[in-house]
């Protein structure tokens, strides 16, 4: 059973990759980040607590993401594995993850600041149903709007080049860490993610081939 974990700074690529993984393999993505985008559009107690410490660029405490977390891989669709994108950040969130499950695969999808504040610059999302698109990369077909459901396309408050170089001075700090923590076991698997999304794939894939 793969039990999959996918680390990188802002702007790597995590979610796509992720998303393109989980189908190949025919096992659920879960994202720490859409799990708290889903608390708080649905104005949870923990969504409206946590909602202006994402914004800022923070991180929300650990003991509530491991919560969040624990909760997700609990559903029967996680029960024959599962990639998580996104968690965890750092090494309280791993020793709480251990609790849970060691993972079998770690993959690091390597990024520079530089390169991440440029990518994340360029990314919309829809206000409606959620959808990511970029101004370059992955453009919708009409300036501003959803292909799916004509929604407004918006600059997330984390994606603001104040709130990305904090998440990246936390994700130098925190989480890069966390290789050290799991390479002892060799399941570390170190990917450029400055590459096209086509060949970054294929990368990760030689993982599992």
């Amino acid at each position: 059973m793969y039990r999959i974990l996918i680390l990188g700074p802002q702007g790597s690529g995590k979610n796509t990759q992720a998303e393109l993984l989980a189908k190949k393999l025919g096992i659920p993505m879960i994202s720490a980040g859409d799990l708290w985008r889903e608390e708080i559009a649905k104005k949870t107690e923990f969504g409206l607590k946590a909602e202006p410490i994402l914004a800022a660029g923070n991180l929300a405490p650990n003991e509530w993401t491991n919560e969040l977390m624990i909760k997700r891989l609990a559903r029967p669709d996680a029960s024959a594995g599962y990639i998580v994108n996104g968690y965890p950040r750092n090494l309280a969130q791993a020793q709480a993850f251990e609790k849970i499950a060691s993972p079998t695969h770690v993959i690091e999808l390597a990024f520079s600041d530089e390169e991440a504040i440029k990518r994340l610059s360029g990314r919309r999302v829809c206000a409606v149903c959620g959808r990511n698109y970029h101004l370059i990369y992955s453009p919708p077909q009409k300036e501003g709007v959803c292909d799916i459901d004509k929604g407004a396309l918006v600059l997330r408050d984390d994606d603001k080049p104040e709130a990305v170089r904090k998440r990246l001075e936390i994700y130098r700090n925190d989480t890069e860490p966390l290789f050290n923590f799991y390479q002892p076991r060799g399941i570390v698997h170190t990917i450029n993610a400055a590459q096209p999304i086509e060949k970054v794939f294929e990368n990760i894939v030689q993982i599992f081939s």
